[in-house]
């Protein structure tokens, strides 16, 4: 009995050193690359076919708003738009930006105007998602670029900036209000 025990102690530390022995094994033979990011990294490039929208891709999905995305994606603010939110963007249309005076727009999009496009477009967004209804309740509404933007009931409709909201569609992070003008934030 004394020489059962004897052997499976012994069999026993033999089975502890093998292991000890090969978890102390370098086991990293594959390499790892890593790739230096592109500009266009970050959550906004990440392709989702399963989730609902953001409100970026669906601005992006519309033909309406191909203006609206050029600026978003010449101001960098991709990634600020797929956040988890709620935003609300008041999004202009095309004929919105074409109606500003003529050469604003391609002024606003050369890369030493970044800052500026970036305050413009960012005067567009509010924390929130609240429907066209719902939006007669306020006064006014802070913006993304902490300015206010002054709400008023004209007709029964509510006017963000003197913009209509001509269609509004709801987002996985929020809602997108189509709008008929360009909002421009107050110069101090």
């Amino acid at each position: 009995m004394k020489l059962i025990k004897h052997l499976f102690l012994v069999f026993a530390i033999a089975v502890f050193f093998c292991a000890c022995k090969d978890a102390n094994k370098d086991t990293t033979t594959t390499e790892t690359k890593i790739e230096t990011p592109s500009k266009e990294s970050g959550q906004a490039f990440i392709k989702d076919d399963e989730s609902k929208p953001t409100v970026l891709s669906i601005a992006i999905g519309s033909k309406d708003h191909t203006t609206l995305v050029a600026a978003v994606q010449a101001a960098s603010l991709e990634n600020a738009l797929v956040n988890a939110g709620p935003l609300m963007v008041f999004a202009p249309t095309n004929e919105a930006f074409a109606a500003l005076p003529e050469g604003t727009v391609e002024n606003l999009l050369k890369p030493e105007n970044k800052d500026a496009l970036a305050n413009i477009l960012k005067y567009h967004v509010t924390p929130g998602n609240y429907s066209k209804d719902f939006l007669k309740k306020f006064k006014k509404l802070g913006q993304a670029n902490n300015a206010y933007v002054k709400v008023e009931v004209v007709d029964g409709e509510p006017m963000i900036g003197g913009a209509k909201i001509l269609a509004s569609v709801k987002a996985g992070n929020g809602i997108v209000h189509v709008i008929d003008k360009v909002l421009l934030p107050p110069t101090e």
